[in-house]
């Protein structure tokens, strides 16, 4: 097999999604994180965010009054046991099957898990295989 090089934490800084009901979406994220062992970084009365993904209202500033459209989100989990706690947590948390946790032919290796949230993006969970990561994350700090 050839060697595959992925790289995490250059090419995003941030998404953004705008939801319809963001306490869905705040009790649904919220138990993802919680398995993907990701803390809530911070919340106010109209948005909520985690690392790179900000979820607001359409009453948001950022948000200019637009909902986002269907996205795909695909969260790195540590091991094929998370993925399918993150496919449990998040069916018991408001989300809808659409893949339940097992390998696919996107590479060797490649084990995922698929729902849907409350507002309809598809968000995925996935385990490459065992590899060597450099560092547990990219750390900025200004």
């Amino acid at each position: 097999m050839e060697t595959q090089e992925l790289h995490r934490g250059r090419l995003i800084d941030h998404l953004q999604l705008v939801v319809r009901d963001l306490a869905a979406a705040r009790r649904f994220y919220g138990a993802v994180f919680e398995v993907l062992g990701v803390p809530l970084g911070g919340e106010g009365e109209d948005y909520f965010w985690a690392d790179e993904l900000f979820v607001s209202t359409p009453g948001s500033e950022a948000a200019q009054g637009v909902l986002t459209g269907r996205h795909h989100l695909a969260f790195q989990a540590a091991d094929r046991a998370m993925v399918d706690a993150f496919y449990e947590a998040a069916l018991r948390a408001g989300g809808k099957d659409n893949g339940a946790p097992g390998e696919r032919n996107y590479h060797p290796g490649y084990y995922g898990a698929f729902v849907i949230d409350p507002d309809g993006n598809n968000i995925e969970a996935v385990y490459h295989g065992p590899a060597t990561r450099s560092a547990q994350s990219v750390k900025v700090t200004f």
